[in-house]
C-alpha cells in the first residue's frame, strides 16, 4: 500500500492536523485537597450495644440485661434466633414481642442485610447471651449462616468487643477448644455463672449480680447489685 500526500499546503500538514494540546486544570496540593471525614462529636452517637439471643437456657439473664441498657440510656440492637424465642417462652412469662420492645431496633436472625452484618456500622460492642454451643462453634469457624453469627464475625475482624455468655453442662472437649480460640482471638468468654458469696435471697439478686458482672465486662460499670467487699 502506498501513502501519498494529498494537500501540499501547510493546513494540510500532518503537524497541523494535530489537535492543539489541551492544558489539564491545574489540581490542589495534597495538602490543600478537601476530604469529606470530620470528626463525631463527643456525645453525638449514643453509646450502642449489639444483643443477642439464642436457644440455650438463660433467658432470664438476657432480659435483665436489655432492661439494664434501657435504663441506663443505651442504645440496644436485637437479634432473637428462632429457639431463642421458644426458650423464652419456656423460661420466663414474656412474650417475644415484649422482649423486643425492649430494644431500640430489633432484626430477624436471617436477615444478613440489617446493619449489625457490616463493619460500616458502628457500635461498642456485642453481648451474645445465652450463648449456645452451636453459636460458639459457628462463631470460631467464621460460618456466618445467620445474623448472629454474621455480627460476632463482624465484631472479632472489626477488633470490637464480644462477649459470649457460654450456656451448657458439662462441657466437651470440642465445647472448651471452641472457647479456648475465641478468647485467644479476643472475645470474651463469661458464662454466668452465679456468684453464691453475694447470699443470693432470690433468682433476681444472682440474675442481677451476673447482669452488672457482665455490663464490667463491656466497660459499663454500675451500682445496684452486690460485688465483693472482702467483708
Amino acid at each position: 500500500m502506498f501513502f501519498t500526500k494529498t494537500d501540499d499546503s501547510p493546513s494540510g500538514s500532518i503537524a497541523n492536523s494535530i489537535a492543539p494540546a489541551q492544558h489539564k486544570p491545574q489540581r490542589p496540593s495534597l495538602e490543600d485537597e478537601i476530604v469529606p471525614f470530620t470528626l463525631i462529636p463527643e456525645g453525638v452517637r449514643p453509646k450502642r450495644f449489639v444483643v443477642a439471643l439464642t436457644g440455650a437456657t438463660g433467658s432470664s439473664v438476657a432480659v435483665r440485661l436489655l432492661q439494664a441498657l434501657r435504663a441506663l440510656d443505651i442504645e440496644t440492637h436485637l437479634i432473637m434466633s428462632k429457639w431463642a424465642a421458644t426458650t423464652l417462652k419456656m423460661e420466663t412469662d414474656y412474650s417475644p414481642d415484649e422482649v423486643r420492645h425492649l430494644a431500640d431496633y430489633s432484626y430477624a436472625p436471617g436477615d444478613l442485610a440489617a446493619p449489625p452484618s457490616s463493619g460500616s456500622f458502628i457500635h461498642d460492642g456485642m453481648i451474645i447471651v445465652p450463648c449456645s454451643m452451636k453459636t460458639l462453634a459457628a462463631v470460631r469457624i467464621g460460618f456466618c449462616e445467620d445474623l448472629i453469627s454474621r455480627s460476632a464475625d463482624v465484631c472479632l475482624k472489626e477488633g470490637r468487643k464480644l462477649l459470649l455468655a457460654v450456656r451448657e453442662t458439662p462441657l466437651s472437649d470440642i465445647h472448651l477448644e471452641n472457647m479456648l480460640f475465641l478468647r485467644r482471638a479476643g472475645a470474651i468468654i463469661f458464662p454466668p455463672l452465679p456468684a453464691y458469696y453475694i447470699r443470693p435471697e432470690s433468682v433476681d439478686d444472682l440474675t442481677n449480680q451476673t447482669v452488672g458482672r457482665l455490663l464490667d465486662s463491656m466497660g459499663i460499670h454500675t451500682e445496684g447489685f452486690a460485688r465483693w467487699d472482702g467483708k
